[in-house]
C-alpha cells in the first residue's frame, strides 16, 4: 500500500471518530425565567467509557469583606485549594457535602480550618485543602454565617459552570443518549436530570427552580 493510499485510509478510519465529539451548549435559567450564572452543568452520556479525569489544578479562594471569592468554583478531583484570609479579623472555613449528601451518615465530614486576621506588613494567613472526592461542598464561617461559597469537585470533562449569561458550552461530548443535571449553591435538593439526545452541535435551555440569593455588593 502506498503512503498516499495508507494516509487516505487513516484519514476515513478516524472520520468516524471525529464526528462523535459533539459541542452541547447549555442555557441554564432560574426560577424567574433569567439565566442563572455560576450553576454547575454536568452531562452523563448514557453509554461507552467513563471518560478519565481531568488534571488536577491549584487554584486560590480568598476570605474578602466577608465574602469567598470566587463564591463558585469547579475543580477536578485531587485538586488543591489554598484559602486565604484577607480581612482583618479571624475567619473559619468550614466545608460541609451539599444537598442531600449532608444528611448521608457514611458521607465523609469534609474539613474545617481557621484563619488569623491579616495583620499591617505581614502575609495573610493561609491553609492547603486537597479534594480527594466528587461532589458538592458548601463552604462557611462559624464566626459569620452569612459568608457562603460553594465547591464542586468534578471527576468528569463534561463538567462546566455557566457565566454570567447562564451559558456553558461543553466540548468533546458522545453523541448519543445522555442525562444533563444543574447543581447550584442555592438550590436546597437537586433537581431531576434532563434526558437528552446529544447531536454534533446542540443548544438546550434548562429550567430551574432555582432562586439565588442575593449577594453582598
Amino acid at each position: 500500500m502506498t503512503r498516499s493510499l495508507t494516509t487516505a485510509w487513516l484519514i476515513a478510519a478516524l472520520l468516524p471518530l471525529a464526528a462523535q465529539a459533539a459541542t452541547v451548549q447549555v442555557t441554564v435559567l432560574g426560577r424567574d425565567g433569567k439565566p442563572l450564572a455560576d450553576a454547575v452543568v454536568v452531562i452523563e452520556p448514557g453509554a461507552g467509557a467513563k471518560p478519565a479525569a481531568p488534571a488536577p489544578v491549584s487554584t486560590v479562594i480568598n476570605q474578602q469583606k466577608m465574602q469567598f471569592l470566587p463564591g463558585t468554583v469547579v475543580l477536578p478531583v485531587g485538586s488543591k485549594v489554598t484559602f486565604t484570609n484577607q480581612d482583618s479579623w479571624e475567619h473559619h472555613v468550614r466545608g460541609t457535602p451539599a444537598g442531600l449528601a449532608s444528611l448521608n451518615a457514611g458521607t465523609q465530614p469534609g474539613f474545617e480550618l481557621r484563619l488569623d486576621g491579616k495583620a499591617d506588613g505581614k502575609e495573610p494567613s493561609s491553609a492547603d485543602v486537597t479534594l480527594t472526592k466528587a461532589g458538592a461542598f458548601q463552604l462557611g464561617c462559624h464566626l459569620h454565617g452569612s459568608m457562603r461559597g460553594f465547591i464542586f469537585v468534578a471527576d468528569s470533562p463534561w463538567t462546566l459552570q455557566t457565566d454570567a449569561n447562564g451559558m456553558a458550552t461543553v466540548q468533546g461530548v458522545p453523541e448519543g443518549a445522555a442525562k444533563v443535571r444543574v447543581v447550584h449553591a442555592d438550590q436546597l435538593i437537586e433537581g431531576p436530570p434532563m434526558a437528552v439526545n446529544i447531536t454534533p452541535v446542540t443548544a438546550l435551555n434548562l429550567p430551574t427552580q432555582v432562586q439565588p440569593r442575593r449577594r453582598r455588593p
